[in-house]
C-alpha cells in the first residue's frame, strides 16, 4: 500500500467560483476533446456490506473506518436538483451507485423523484442502478414500482469459496442469483452482470460464468482489474486483458463481434455464434476508451468528478447549501465540463509506471464505478 489513500471524509476545497456571466443551458455541452455530457453516475452512500478486494479491502475499511456522517450526504432533494441541472446540459442516463446503493434508507423515494424527470427532448431518463444484490430480492418490486428501469449486478464468481474470497464476507452466490432472478421477474431489465477479473484470484471462473449465463436473458460483462483508488494495492500483473478473456471463451463457445449500442459505451460487445446471448468486455487498462467517455460522477457528499481516476473533485454541495441559484450552479457545471481534458487511461497505457508513482486517487467506493 505505497500510494496515498484519499479518505472519504477528506477536507473540502473551496467551492468553484461563480462565473461573472451566467448562461442558459442548451442541452449541448462538450469538453476539450469534443465529448458531450451524456451520463451521470451518482453515489448515494459511502457504505457497503461487502469488502471486495478491488474496492473496499477489509484491511483499510475495517471496524474503525470513519464513514461520512449523514449530514454530509446529499439529501434526495439536493440530488434531484443537481440531476435537473445535469439534464439541462444534455444528460440522458443516470446510474445510482455506492458503496452499496440499496443500503441508503428509502432509496425508492429518490428513484421516484428522479423517474419524474425528463431529458431536454422530453423523453424519460434511462434510470439504472448498480448493486451487489445482497438486498435485491426483497427490494426488487419496490424499486420497479418507484420507476427504476434496470439494474447491473456485481458477481465475481460462481464458486462460493472464490466468491467469498473476492468479497471477503459470508454471503452466498445462491442469494445473489436469487436476487437476479427476482429482479428479472418484476421487469428490471435487461440485467447486466459485472465480473471483475483479477489474475490468480478468480480468473478460473471466466468459463464457468460464461457457461452459466449463456442461454439466459442476462448480459455478462468482464471488467479488467483497474487501478481505481489506492487501497486495493493494484498491480499490472494482476490484470487479465480482455482480449484473453474473449479468447478463452471463444475457444469453447465461438463469439462474433457486435457494434456498440451507442457512442461512449464502455463495453465492447460480443455475441455467441449460435445465438445464445451476448457478453461484454470492459478494457480500460489494456484498451482505453477515454476518447468516447461521456460520464460525470457525483460523489456521496456532492463533489463532481470528471474522471473515474481523478484525484480531486469540485464541491457542488457547497453551492447548493450557500443558496446559489440553478442558473449559477448550471453555469459552473458548464465551465467545468468545457475545461475537462481527462484521459487517464490513455496516458496510463503509455506510461503506467510513471502515472502510478506517488499517485493520489479517489477511492471507487466514494464515487462509484
Amino acid at each position: 500500500m505505497a500510494e496515498k489513500i484519499i479518505m472519504m471524509a477528506s477536507q473540502r476545497r473551496a467551492p468553484p467560483a461563480i462565473p461573472a456571466v451566467l448562461e442558459t443551458p442548451t442541452g449541448l455541452l462538450s469538453d476539450q476533446l469534443a465529448r458531450p455530457l451524456h451520463d451521470l453516475r451518482i453515489s448515494v452512500t459511502d457504505r457497503c456490506n461487502f469488502r471486495c478486494v478491488y474496492c473496499m479491502p477489509k484491511e483499510v475499511f475495517d471496524k474503525d473506518y470513519q464513514y461520512l456522517p449523514h449530514t454530509s450526504l446529499l439529501s434526495f432533494e439536493e440530488i434531484t436538483r443537481l440531476a435537473k441541472t445535469f439534464i439541462a446540459h444534455g444528460v440522458e442516463k443516470i446510474r445510482l451507485t455506492g458503496g452499496e446503493p440499496l443500503l441508503r434508507k428509502n432509496i425508492e423515494r429518490l428513484i421516484a423523484m428522479l423517474a419524474e424527470l425528463k431529458t431536454v427532448h422530453g423523453k424519460p431518463l434511462d434510470l439504472t442502478l448498480t448493486t451487489n444484490a445482497s438486498l435485491l430480492a426483497r427490494k426488487a418490486q419496490s424499486l420497479k414500482d418507484a420507476g427504476l428501469q434496470r439494474i447491473t449486478v456485481s458477481l465475481d464468481a460462481l464458486d462460493n469459496t472464490v466468491f467469498q474470497r473476492m468479497n471477503d464476507v459470508d454471503f452466498s452466490v445462491d442469494d445473489v442469483l436469487h436476487g437476479i432472478d427476482v429482479a428479472h421477474q418484476v421487469g428490471l431489465g435487461p440485467i447486466k452482470i459485472n465480473m471483475v477479473v483479477k489474475a490468480g484470484m478468480n480468473d478460473q471462473e471466466i468459463l464457468p460464468m460464461a457457461r452459466h449465463f449463456k442461454h439466459t436473458p442476462y448480459i455478462l460483462r468482464f471488467i479488467e482489474y483497474m487501478d481505481v483508488g489506492a487501497s486495493n494495492g493494484w498491480k499490472m500483473d494482476e490484470v487479465i486483458p480482455s482480449a484473453e478473456v474473449v479468447s478463452r471463451i471463444h475457444a469453447e463457445m465461438p463469439l462474433e463481434a457486435l457494434s456498440a449500442n451507442y457512442t461512449g459505451e464502455t463495453a465492447a460487445r460480443w455475441r455467441y455464434a449460435d445465438g445464445a446471448g451476448e457478453i461484454g468486455v470492459i478494457s480500460s487498462v489494456s484498451h482505453a476508451f477515454c476518447r468516447d467517455c461521456t460520464r460525470a460522477r457525483l460523489s456521496t457528499e456532492g463533489k463532481l468528478y470528471t474522471c473515474l481516476f481523478a484525484s480531486s473533485g469540485h464541491d457542488l454541495r457547497a453551492l447548493l447549501r450557500d443558496g446559489r441559484s440553478d442558473a449559477e450552479i448550471g453555469t459552473v457545471l458548464a465551465h467545468l465540463w468545457r475545461a475537462r481534458g481527462d484521459r487517464y487511461s490513455e496516458l496510463r497505457t503509455n506510461n503506467t509506471d510513471g502515472l502510478q508513482a506517488g499517485a493520489t486517487k479517489v477511492e471507487m467506493s466514494y464515487i462509484g464505478g
